[in-house]
């Protein structure tokens, strides 16, 4: 039991968790996103990835929400090929769709009374800012 105790002290010093004599922890916010990161693999389970770590999945679930809150960021996926978002598209209540016609020479991004016009050239990692900046502001 020792010795798992030390590799695991160890792998999380290599990530730049400080780790106290009285066993507290302070974890840098990109470690807490990595471990959230992890459970969201295919196959990954939380109670897999807080061992992994070592902490209470509860804890881990805790960070899960903040990452789902917006409180903390986390690293872009790596892949070979290109990730693609779902994007969901509809009229308000009390909008038609015609009022949704953008011309082709503009991006235009509709959250609640909030409507966005972006040029066409705009890098999708800034209307991403974008939007997560809005679904941040919206509490």
């Amino acid at each position: 039991m020792r010795f798992a105790i030390c590799a695991t002290n160890s792998f999380l010093k290599s990530l730049g968790v400080e780790i106290y004599a009285s066993g507290h922890r302070r974890w840098p916010e990109t470690v807490k996103a990595q471990a959230v990161s992890d459970t969201l693999v295919v196959g990954a389970t939380v109670n897999a990835v807080a061992e992994r770590y070592g902490i209470l999945p509860n804890q881990l679930s805790a960070w899960r929400r903040q990452a789902k809150q917006g409180k903390l960021l986390l690293p872009a996926p790596e892949a070979d090929e290109p990730l693609f978002a779902p994007l969901v598209v509809s009229a308000g209540p009390e909008e038609s769709t015609e009022a949704l016609t953008v011309p082709n020479e503009a991006i235009r991004l509709i959250f609640w009374e909030i409507a966005i016009e972006l040029p066409l050239q705009t890098p999708a990692s800034r209307i991403a800012e974008i939007a997560h900046a809005l679904e941040a502001s919206s509490c």
